[in-house]
């Protein structure tokens, strides 16, 4: 008699354990660019060492020159490098490579771009946009060549709707040119010969540039200096007096 046959069991498919994958590790490299040119270079210079000098005495606030910076985490391809920046909040002393926005908490309230033959016409288009969209307060544009703007000096300032509006500037009689910035609460002005100073409206001062910055800090040195040899000289003639005395 025929046997029904025994069934046959199915056999459990083995899959491989799914491995947890790590998330991507995303590099945010600094993307430095020198400046072009020694006008270039010395425009950025002296607003961010007079801006370093104004704002030494705070710790929450950073001032910034030619550091990248992110402002879409995960995105490695979306940086601007501005020429200057300040930004009020961020610690001052933090030691950063690069600024990623999403861990200091915002971009920057203040950016100078100096005009340069290779990104000037982006400055005034597509980086002009891009300062409005990130909620840059005040955007300025400084040329000291005379080649790329037609004025010198350009601002522009967030209004209520978010847009920026260009800031007038004021011809004085001397025939310098400036302009307010209410973020710094300073004025940045042109003077004869096309360079930036920035001005305290509350002093009346100019703030000092690296060059006359060097000039007095040379000229504190040599009155240090001067005074150690009148004091060596006036010490001197009392032990020589002294002497004298005791001979007697």
């Amino acid at each position: 008699m025929p046997t029904a046959p025994r069934p046959v069991h199915a056999r459990k498919l083995l899959r491989p354990a799914v491995v947890a994958r790590p998330a991507p590790v995303v590099e945010y490299p600094d993307r430095g660019v020198e400046a072009m040119t020694p006008e270039h270079w010395n425009a950025e210079v002296d607003c961010t060492q007079s801006l370093r000098s104004r704002f030494a005495h705070r710790d929450d606030v950073y001032v910034g020159s030619e550091l990248t910076m992110y402002w879409l985490e995960g995105d490695n391809e979306r940086w601007l490098q501005p020429d200057v920046f300040v930004a009020f909040g961020p610690s001052r002393d933090t030691k950063r490579t690069v600024w990623k926005t999403w861990e200091e908490g915002k971009f920057a309230d203040f950016v100078l771009e100096v005009a340069s033959r290779g990104t000037h016409r982006r400055d005034l288009t597509e980086t002009h946009a891009l300062y409005e969209s990130l909620g840059v307060t005040e955007y300025w544009q400084h040329d000291p060549t005379g080649k790329y703007l037609p004025p010198r000096l350009l601002g522009h300032r967030l209004n209520k709707t978010g847009a920026y509006e260009p800031m007038p500037l004021e011809r004085r009689p001397d025939g310098t040119r400036r302009g307010e910035s209410q973020v710094l609460s300073l004025h940045l002005c042109l003077d004869n010969a096309g360079r930036l100073r920035l001005h305290d409206p509350a002093t009346g001062k100019f703030l000092a540039t690296y060059e006359e910055k060097d000039c007095l800090l040379a000229e504190k040195d040599r009155l240090i200096a001067e005074e150690r040899r009148a004091r060596q000289a006036a010490q001197a003639e009392i032990e020589e007096l002294k002497r004298r005395l005791a001979r007697q």
